[in-house]
């Protein structure tokens, strides 16, 4: 028996070539289908084999298919074998194996008996280009457990992803880098994506927007370069252009580049600009969607944008956008949700009126959605504006207009569960 101690642990490169899976049960299948995703030619040697093992046999799509060879394992399988798995439940057959392989100087992994073994498969956290393997003494509940939470710190970027070298082509040159747009989310640092998490972890320079969770910057690596593009109304740190030439020329470099946006790349951000830049530069690129201000900053503060019997649809609006069609959106039967509207408030509000929207329609502006010092101004389209310009009202702000804007808490939902009074319910026709 080897001891746990003794055991080296190795990455096999199993691509192009032949592994050998002797059984055609689960196990097996579990094996086989890791290996495929690996690269590796995987011969299957069993009488019969399961409906998982079938469908990988039944794939042809794939470069490398599995190969069946529906017999029962004799001598001489092994000859081309890199690596063989045992799992046919009868212990002299992987013992049959497990000796030819140990004449022919193949590792081998048997399923039925690890400390047998001349080789063991560990438990797997993967996220991107990084892998990490986790052995626990033969104990492979608890190597499972670990697994698991490693591919949590690796999944939320909580460990050190970030490359220490710059990656090289095998003739030793710079390998050009990549661009993710990562959509930030409406500002609580913890409603970006996962995966948005795990991108800026692996971040050798970050461009980010003035309305990104900027809190997440003081997370990251102090060598990480970080370029502020904020915009805000005349008043750009980078113009459009620049922010493109920029991606663009930072991942040339070799470097790995993440632009950090407020909300969703692709609502109203100009995120498909940005893609197209890097696109037309040979540059790749990667959009990681995120949670849209539009829908997220109203459900904050209690409003759904569409709710059964009251709005069916809704409509999100650029509101400093000049060629903007105030008489189609008066018609339009459901919820209006203008981004970037506070400092025309009193403009839009009086185009849908003069368009035939009813003056008593419910309106609310949430400021700072989803921080903790997030604000709701509630009123109709008739006394919105000046409701709002009472209160000081200020970017970054989303004005919500319909029958639902009358469902707006005055609770935090970070401080307070959302609570709408009766009252209200009955204004918007829900009583």
């Amino acid at each position: 028996m080897t001891s746990a101690g003794t055991r080296h642990p190795l990455l096999l490169d199993v691509r192009r070539r032949t592994v050998v899976v002797v059984g055609g049960g689960p196990v097996a299948a579990r094996r086989a289908a890791a290996l495929v995703a690996d690269g590796a030619h995987v011969h299957v040697v069993a009488p019969a084999i399961c409906e998982d093992l079938a469908a990988l046999v039944r794939d042809e799509t794939r470069e490398t298919p599995v190969r069946w060879h529906a017999r029962e394992y004799r001598p001489g399988d092994l000859a081309q074998a890199w690596l063989v798995h045992t799992a046919t439940g009868d212990r002299a057959t992987d013992e049959a194996v497990a000796a030819e392989a140990e004449a022919t100087r193949t590792w081998c992994v048997r399923a039925d008996d690890a400390a047998a073994s001349s080789a063991w498969t560990p438990a797997v956290a993967r996220a991107g280009e990084v892998t990490v393997a986790v052995g626990a003494g033969g104990d492979p509940r608890r190597s499972l457990a670990l697994r698991d939470a490693i591919a949590v710190q690796l999944d939320t970027g909580a460990l050190p992803l970030r490359h220490q070298r710059r990656p090289t082509s095998a003739d030793g040159t710079p390998v050009v880098g990549t661009v993710t747009l990562v959509g930030g989310g409406p500002g609580d640092p913890g409603l970006i994506t996962t995966r948005g998490r795990r991108a800026l972890a692996e971040a050798d320079v970050v461009v980010v927007d003035r309305l990104g969770p900027r809190a997440l910057l003081d997370e990251l690596d102090p060598r990480v370069e970080v370029v502020e593009a904020g915009k805000a109304p005349h008043a750009h740190t980078l113009t459009q252009e620049q922010i493109n030439e920029l991606l663009v020329e930072r991942a040339q470099a070799g470097l790995r580049v993440v632009r950090l946006k407020g909300g969703d790349p692709f609502v109203l951000g100009r995120g498909a600009e940005e893609v197209r830049a890097c696109v037309d530069a040979g540059v790749p690129v990667e959009v990681v969607p995120g949670v849209t201000s539009a829908i997220a900053v109203p459900a904050a503060a209690g409003i759904p944008v569409t709710h059964r019997g009251v709005a069916r649809s809704f409509a999100v609006v650029s509101a400093h956008d000049e060629d903007t069609d105030w008489a189609a959106l008066a018609r339009f039967d459901g919820t209006l949700v203008l981004l970037m509207g506070v400092g025309r408030l009193t403009t839009h509000a009086a185009a849908l009126v003069a368009h035939g929207l009813d003056p008593a329609t419910p309106a609310a502006v949430v400021e700072r959605g989803t921080l903790p010092d997030q604000r709701t101004t509630t009123g109709t389209l008739a006394d919105i504006a000046e409701r709002a310009r009472a209160r000081g009202v200020a970017n970054p702000a989303v004005v919500v207009i319909g029958a639902v804007a009358a469902l707006a808490a005055d609770a935090s939902p970070l401080d307070a569960p959302l609570v709408t009074p009766p009252g209200r319910l009955a204004h918007a026709g829900l009583a």
